[in-house]
């Protein structure tokens, strides 16, 4: 089995999918890359056991078809530091050597069988529906920010999937926030809810291509199947019931408030200096068509306040926040300007952006902390 590839190609491409190999493997196996050669293309394989990801590349001067495990921070570490140019591998099978020689240098390392590597599981009795690239790493972005850290709540450690005939959500709450993202123009086979783990989608965010190209994702009950050109990855999905979130927005919050938003972040980061470390909290104090953004840490007596213009449709409100997770709320908006939708100081708030983008609804909602709190 022997091939020339070039060292950056090969570099960049086990880079993507490094991100899934844990840190800690009770398998000497899961440390490795499982490199198999078909005629030209290369694929190259990583998996922790619950999630598996591969990509293809072509390769020049390819002789011999095969399959071997190699070490992956060997390797990575060895093309980290060559300079670009082509590299021959040349691999026995027998006895599990591979040979690397590049411009100036050879090196020689041993693998491991690829039998041993962990088979991918069969996309058995699944449903298929198909969405573009860009499409799904910007519903990817919208959401992940917002899953919870809290291993006690499994399915809210992840990203809820919610299928529909003319549509597809994606879902993420930590218990304080939420986030809700509508696309209408994903077509699924049937009615269906799925949770998809945090990391494996993280992978896919910084590895799919952003552009229009054409995704497959297969579903059944125990894994998520997601194919493009040349990159696949399975995942095992959260076993657990995502929690009724429509029964946190509220029906009707018919307060509304029109702010800059980058001017709104900036102020809300300023401020959040002086608020106390561990609430974070920042009152809003909205009067007219001006709002008031304060915060205090009473140990240190840290004080600050702002005020900004805005547009406001509704009674005057004194209600508080989270200034730290609002920030990342108004981060993950587009457009100039948010619309805050509110009721009661003791009800959440609803987050919009001004302008909606084409064939999305995108909601988030924070709860609001007790002034004084």
């Amino acid at each position: 089995m022997r091939f020339i590839v070039t060292s950056t190609v090969l570099l960049k491409n086990l880079q993507q999918i490094g991100g899934i190999i844990s840190a800690n493997n009770v398998l000497s196996v899961l440390e490795d890359f499982l490199f198999e050669l078909k005629g030209n293309t290369l694929t190259l394989t990583a998996t922790d056991l619950e999630t598996m990801m591969r990509v293809q590349v072509t390769v020049n001067d390819a002789e011999g078809d095969g399959r071997i495990c190699i070490p992956s921070k060997i390797i990575l570490e060895y093309l980290k530091n060559l300079p670009e140019q082509p590299v021959t591998f040349i691999v026995n099978v027998s006895d599990l050597s591979i040979d690397m020689s590049g411009n100036s240098g050879k090196y020689k390392i041993v693998g491991e069988k690829a039998d041993d590597f962990p088979k991918e599981p069969l996309p058995g009795d699944t449903s298929e529906f198909t969405m573009t690239s860009i499409a799904l790493i910007e519903s990817i972005n919208r959401t992940l920010f917002a899953v919870s850290t809290d291993t006690l709540r499994p399915a809210m450690t992840g990203v809820y999937f919610e299928m529909t005939h003319d549509a597809i959500g994606f879902v993420s709450t930590d218990a304080h926030r939420l986030v809700q993202l509508r696309r209408n123009d994903v077509n699924c086979p049937i009615q269906a809810g799925i949770v998809v783990p945090k990391k494996p989608l993280q992978q896919l965010r910084g590895t799919l291509p952003t552009d229009d190209s054409e995704l497959r994702l297969a579903f059944n009950s125990s894994h998520l199947f997601v194919t493009g050109a040349h990159l696949s990855l399975s995942c095992r999905l959260i076993d657990a019931r995502f929690p009724d979130y429509r029964a946190v927005i509220p029906a009707d919050n018919p307060y509304r408030l029109v702010i800059n938003r980058s001017d709104f972040a900036s102020a809300l980061r300023r401020v959040n200096i002086f608020a106390n470390k561990t609430t974070n909290q920042v009152l809003l104090d909205i009067n007219g068509n001006s709002i008031n953004i304060s915060a205090q840490d009473i140990d240190f007596s840290y004080e600050g306040k702002e005020t900004l213009s805005c547009q406001y449709s509704g009674e005057d409100m004194k209600i508080a926040f989270n200034a730290k997770l609002m920030v990342e709320i108004v981060n993950n908006l587009d457009g100039e300007e948010v619309v805050l939708e509110l009721s009661t100081p003791s009800r959440a708030g609803i987050f919009r952006s001004i302008d909606k983008q084409e064939n999305e609804d995108l909601m988030m909602l924070l709860m609001p902390l007790m002034v004084g709190i």
